[in-house]
């Protein structure tokens, strides 16, 4: 077991192979796209998995979010939402 999982599982932060970062949105949202592109980068570097869902194909996820996105999820938790940070993403991934 390699110190860096030790200190991980002892302090019960997920390692950044075991996060999913969530983006709730829409297409054609400026916003969004921007989002897209800071997780895309921040995941890659970290190793960390992400997905995209589509507000306009999802009732609850609309209901939920319409006025906010794009919504950043980090393990299912809201991280945050419009413009994404991309430092606090990063320390937030990295526990």
């Amino acid at each position: 077991m390699s110190a860096l999982f030790r200190r991980t599982a002892k302090a019960g932060k997920k390692a950044p192979g075991e996060r999913l970062v969530t983006l709730i949105g829409k297409p054609g949202c400026h916003l969004c796209d921007d989002a897209r592109e800071v997780i895309a980068g921040v995941c890659g570097e970290l190793g960390v998995a992400w997905e995209e869902k589509d507000i306009t194909r999802d009732e609850a996820l609309h209901k939920e979010y319409w006025e906010q996105i794009p919504v950043v999820l980090v393990d299912g938790e809201q991280h945050t939402f419009w413009r994404v940070d991309e430092g606090r993403l990063r320390r937030e991934l990295q526990g």
